[in-house]
């Protein structure tokens, strides 16, 4: 038992400086106090910003539907059951609510969640989509009841819409304005591309130079806010049509920037 746990304990460093790096990657330097509880949350939950479990929104960690069936795979979950609540769901006006139970183990110990979806609540993005997210919803918290996981989702965030406005304008490594600037891009729009970026599992690099060859510009950071608005509209249509495609398109940008080296 002395060597899996030393074993284990000289990894955890290795998992978390690949999570700082990606971290740094998607969302340019940040605080002390967000690296801390980064590395907290690798050890405590293996959760990997590299593998989408994580999404930093407004300095926030926020742990996603993948980050969540990890943790209850790893906890050997022994099921989870997922229905429509009828009475509480109004159909023809794009009202879902689904009731999910967990069951941990070979027991019969169980955790019930509720999540609820509706055009009101959802990103534009996903429009025509809410029953599925209020069935993941359900599941997010149901899991979380279940395990302990003390953060919100980001499936679970009903002002993805419509996010609360920020107070820092400052910018970070990626180009992106943390505020609503007079010249910047909104939180909105970048947490639209992190949320595009890691829902259909593309590389945020090559998407950061399509971006700004699609708008005409050296740099994203040097976009207007319609030019990013438009790109973001593009992308989601593109992945949501063709993945495949938008694949090779962004591959094309991988291959360029080796032939300039």
């Amino acid at each position: 038992m002395g060597h899996i746990g030393e074993r284990a304990s000289k990894k955890v460093p290795d998992v978390f400086r690949l999570n700082a790096e990606c971290a740094r990657t998607l969302w340019g330097d940040l605080p002390k106090v967000t690296i801390s509880s980064l590395k907290e949350l690798a050890e405590k939950y293996a959760l990997s910003v590299l593998l989408g479990d994580l999404q930093l929104i407004n300095g926030r960690w926020y742990v996603t539907h993948s980050g969540l069936l990890g943790i209850a795979k790893r906890c050997r979950c022994s099921g989870i059951a997922t229905s429509i609540d009828r009475f509480a769901s109004d159909i023809p006006s794009g009202r879902w609510v689904f009731k999910a139970v967990v069951y941990k183990g070979r027991g019969r110990k169980r955790f019930v969640g509720y999540g609820d979806a509706d055009p009101s609540n959802v990103s534009p993005l996903v429009h025509g989509a809410e029953m599925r997210i209020a069935e993941t919803r359900a599941v997010n918290r149901a899991l979380r009841k279940a395990y302990g996981i003390g953060l919100c989702s980001v499936e679970e965030l009903g002002w993805i819409s419509e996010p609360p406005k920020p107070v820092d304008g400052s910018r970070n490594s990626n180009g992106f304005h943390k505020s609503n600037g007079s010249n910047g891009h909104p939180t909105r729009l970048r947490d639209q591309l992190c949320l595009l970026i890691r829902q259909y599992n593309l590389d945020p690099i090559l998407v950061k130079s399509y971006a700004a060859h699609f708008c005409g510009t050296e740099t994203l950071k040097e976009a207007s806010r319609d030019l990013v608005e438009s790109f973001i509209s593009h992308l989601a249509a593109s992945a949501k049509e063709d993945r495949n495609g938008l694949i090779c398109k962004l591959n094309s940008y991988a291959q360029a920037a080796e032939v300039k080296q």
